[in-house]
């Protein structure tokens, strides 16, 4: 029996990135992987290479030394439109930012990506998972017209609509009052968990990354504690 490759796999990651007063270490030595539809908390102070592990892990960013592989394909291997490809369909990302296209509708912006990938029935597909999230009657509306947490409900629908293999959020809630960051939280797990996906959840919410199956700890660069969860939240 042929048994493929997990979505996520670090080795030896390290990052150091230029600075006015010299180099300096972001992350030192990572070791992650990340199970086919595992969904793991990245949590820790600010300063401590969360989003820098994100971003190395989703091909954003290139590591100094050690080896990213996703789906089983090592990401220095690829050049930038070769990553795009291996990403493409398979990897979807969330930011705190919610980084919809000003000048689209919210439907849109859900079947752009859809579009780019050669996606049969986008638009359909598009307003389909709008009405998942609760936006089934926004789906003319630009982003400038929705709230925070319509906009991000809008980002996760544009998110998931590929049902990509793996899922990369950072600070999905961080920009949302506590009743829309909810809101988010829950359709997120119970979307990740319908879709099959893994994810990658970078956040400073105790709650929210005690829903996660792992929960990773951050410290100086480095994975200071990898601990299991308590279970799947409910969908």
């Amino acid at each position: 029996m042929t048994v493929s490759a997990p979505p996520l796999q670090l080795t030896g990651v390290a990052l150091t990135l230029p600075s006015a007063a010299g180099p300096v270490a972001i992350l030192k030595g990572v070791d992650l992987t990340v199970g086919a539809g595992e969904r793991v908390a990245v949590t820790g102070p600010s300063g401590s290479g969360k989003s820098s592990l994100l971003a190395v892990a989703a091909g954003l960013e290139q590591p100094t030394s050690g080896q990213v592989r996703l789906f089983g394909q090592d990401l220095a291997r690829l050049n930038e439109d070769g990553r795009a490809r291996l990403r493409r369909g398979r990897v979807s990302l969330v930011f705190q930012s919610f980084h919809l296209l000003p000048n689209m509708t919210a439907e849109e912006n859900v079947a752009a990506p859809l579009e780019i990938a050669g996606a049969r029935g986008a638009a359909a597909t598009a307003r389909s998972w709008l009405d998942r999230v609760g936006l089934g009657a926004r789906l003319r509306h630009y982003p400038h017209q929705m709230s925070g947490g319509e906009q991000q409900r809008v980002a996760l629908a544009r998110a998931l609509a590929a049902r990509p293999a793996q899922l990369f959020a950072d600070e999905p809630t961080g920009n949302l009052d506590a009743a829309n960051a909810a809101t988010v939280a829950d359709m997120m797990f119970a979307l990740v968990a319908e879709v099959g996906a893994a994810l990658v959840l970078v956040t400073h919410d105790p709650a929210l990354a005690q829903r996660a199956d792992r929960r990773v700890v951050m410290g100086d660069g480095t994975i200071q504690s990898d601990d299991a969860g308590q279970g799947r939240p409910a969908a």
